[in-house]
């Protein structure tokens, strides 16, 4: 029987906690507080290394406040999720997860 796989930092904070600290518009980002930078460096963490394993740019080019932003909104769609949860939506929306 395989290993339940660990989540640690902010991927495991539900999306509630999120959009508490996300800013409302792009425009403030720049002047975002210390938990929603958190949120930033945890999601570079997870996209550098999904870029690793698959070979690929798992944003398509997308800069990471945009895909910040993105998150946001699927947090503000799907409450119930937590952070990582958020952040693999727009992965997979993206189509970067298959093969090449």
């Amino acid at each position: 029987m395989g290993a339940t796989p660990v989540l640690w930092a902010s991927g495991v904070k539900p999306c509630s906690d999120f959009l508490a600290t996300a800013p409302a518009d792009a425009a403030a980002q720049a002047i975002a507080g210390e938990n929603y930078r958190r949120y930033r460096e945890w999601l570079a963490g997870f996209v550098t290394g999904l870029n690793l394993a698959t070979g690929q740019d798992v944003l398509k080019g997308a800069e990471l406040d945009a895909a910040m932003i993105r998150i946001r909104a699927n947090c503000e769609r799907y409450p119930q999720d937590d952070f990582f949860n958020a952040s693999v939506r727009l992965i997979r929306a993206l189509g970067s997860t298959e093969a090449r």
